[in-house]
């Protein structure tokens, strides 16, 4: 007996990854109401963007910090959740190593360093897209109870079992 759920439930890693991150843009009002965009997921990986507008700009006529952090700790987010474990930020640093100006596309690139039990490292890169590294971040993750997708663990091995009780011994 098959049901729609787990007909439809992703077993590869990068399909698991892009139906997390779908999930996780439809309730993550924040990212969309500064105009960020999801440029790439994978297991572990996030790139985001997000264009520098007017109301982003600071009295030295730049692009605030805290919006770039903003860009860099939501696609640490994206990244660290990619495995459909829900996790949060327990720590983050950024060092800002140049400006960036209104009209500019920012693009932020996280990649996992560490996984293990409980927590990971994440290192994000945030770029002008197409050139100059503008701030580096990173992000320490802790897995909490949970998952993204609600249920999708317990239906994954609710179809191995099937598929196991199924086999010939």
């Amino acid at each position: 007996m098959t049901n729609s759920i787990s007909a439809s439930v992703p077993t590869d890693p990068q399909a698991l990854a892009d139906a997390v991150a779908q999930a996780m843009w439809s309730r993550d009002n924040a990212s969309q109401a500064l105009g960020m965009h999801i440029e790439a997921i994978a297991p572990g990986q996030a790139t985001l963007s997000m264009a520098v507008r007017a109301d982003m700009v600071n009295g030295h006529h730049i692009c605030h910090g805290g919006f770039m952090f903003t860009l860099a700790d939501s696609t640490f987010a994206y990244a660290c959740n990619s495995h459909n474990r829900n996790t949060v930020a327990s720590a983050c640093a950024i060092d800002f190593l140049a400006p960036a100006r209104e009209g500019d596309v920012l693009e932020a690139e996280a990649i996992e360093r560490s996984r293990a039990g409980r927590t990971g490292v994440y290192d994000i890169t945030v770029r002008i897209r197409g050139g100059k590294t503008v701030a580096l971040f990173r992000g320490k993750s802790y897995r909490i109870e949970g998952e993204v997708i609600a249920g999708l663990a317990a239906v994954v091995q609710a179809a191995s079992a099937t598929t196991s009780a199924a086999s010939p011994a």
